[in-house]
């Protein structure tokens, strides 16, 4: 089956074409055929990059003014006689889309069909700059292909398996029933996905470990799976809270916004701006929210670089230790995302002090380890600590397959 997976932010679309089927999960040879992005939606210098598989990178800059049209050029590209990897669109078996937020209506992934699209809608208040593009991007995708299954598959989905004490704030218990309020958690699909293939890498069931996984990127969260069930992740009722980001500030004193907006006379928006845009790894290096470049910076003596590292290594340490206790233990270890995949310093800070819980990183391994599967802690060490590219493309097909198939 060839499932056409499409990420519709606000202004692009991220997209690709990958053939499963319930033999290739289960051997893990499902196969990316094509992947691309259209970016800069809306503006007459929107660019399209496309890249078949065993082929060449190749980029378009046009109008597209609307996702209808970006998705309808995705189809072109896909079929052209030149460079396209199918013949015509109705090679296209099925579309997955990702949808952020499914609050507490949605514990797993589901065929789209009109009450769905409706609770998805009530969602929107919780993820008011995602959902709605979200659904902008499957109701073009059905004009264009109204003859396939469409399927959603929420970030937030995975981690509706938290006990109430892991996701009900200290509030007035009156806000949580009759507005939601509590930790919802995001990065489901990524952290499903590096805790299913360290299955394969351990040779363990996920069913029968505990596990810790880090995504670290721009985003960044943390999440505690106990015995295959998600019971805690550190981002909440939206992506800011928990680890420091590349410009999120993650956990905060609530007092501190009410006086920083008193002292500098900002507005709501301007105090969200300043939360999620200008926070983090950018806001208190002066740098970048690229933890490479922040490093970089550190190795030249940059001491609010520095600082800026050490606190997302801090934190993130912290709250290792804390799913371990909560957890009573852990058996594994895992680092996913752009910085967890790439950054064998960040590792190393954020386990060093770790051993007494018997989190060990082999130096030589963790060197070597960048952007590829690999076990870097010692042999016969207590805790496997493993580095897992993350694929949640790969999850949003193969849920479409499964729900098209009726076996999720």
């Amino acid at each position: 089956m060839k499932v056409l997976v499409l990420n519709c932010g606000s202004s692009s679309v991220k997209y690709q074409l990958i053939e499963t089927s319930l033999a290739q999960i289960e051997s893990n040879t499902d196969r990316v055929i094509a992947r691309g992005a259209v970016e800069r939606i809306g503006t007459s210098s929107a660019i399209h990059s496309y890249r078949p598989e065993g082929g060449e990178k190749s980029s378009e800059v046009k109008e597209i003014l609307e996702h209808r049209v970006a998705i309808t050029e995705i189809i072109r590209t896909l079929t052209d006689p030149r460079r396209g990897v199918i013949r015509e669109a109705r090679e296209i078996d099925a579309v997955g889309h990702r949808v952020v937020h499914g609050g507490e209506k949605f514990a797993r992934s589901v065929l789209m069909r009109d009450e769905v699209v409706r609770q998805v809608e009530e969602c929107s208040e919780l993820a008011p700059l995602h959902n709605p593009h979200n659904l902008r991007g499957y109701r073009a995708a059905r004009k264009i292909l109204p003859d396939v299954p469409h399927a959603a598959v929420f970030d937030t989905a995975y981690h509706q398996t938290m006990p109430p004490a892991a996701y009900v704030y200290g509030l007035p218990y009156v806000l949580y029933t009759r507005h939601g309020i509590r930790r919802y958690g995001f990065h489901g699909t990524s952290h499903r996905f590096v805790g299913w293939r360290s299955q394969s890498i351990l040779g363990r069931r996920r069913e029968d470990s505990r596990l810790i996984t880090c995504h670290l990127g721009n985003g960044a969260s943390v999440c505690a799976i106990d015995h295959g069930r998600s019971v805690d992740t550190s981002m909440g009722f939206t992506p800011l809270e928990g680890l420091l980001m590349g410009s999120r500030c993650g956990d905060l004193d609530p007092s501190v916004i009410f006086h920083v907006m008193h002292k500098e006379d900002l507005t709501e928006q301007q105090a969200t701006t300043l939360l999620n845009k200008h926070s983090g790894l950018y806001g208190i290096s002066g740098v970048s929210n690229d933890m490479r470049e922040v490093l970089a910076e550190e190795a030249k003596g940059n001491e609010r670089a520095r600082l800026a590292a050490d606190i997302f290594c801090y934190r993130l340490k912290k709250y290792i230790g804390a799913y371990a206790a909560a957890m009573a233990g852990v058996d594994t270890l895992i680092f996913t995302g752009g910085i967890g995949e790439n950054s064998p310093a960040v590792r190393a800070r954020a386990c060093a002090g770790l051993e007494f819980m018997g989190v060990h990183v082999d130096a030589a391994r963790n060197e070597t380890a960048i952007g590829t599967e690999a076990r870097i802690s010692p042999d016969g060490a207590p805790v496997a600590v493993l580095v897992i590219p993350t694929n949640e493309e790969l999850i949003i097909a193969r849920d479409a397959l499964r729900l098209v198939e009726g076996v999720l």
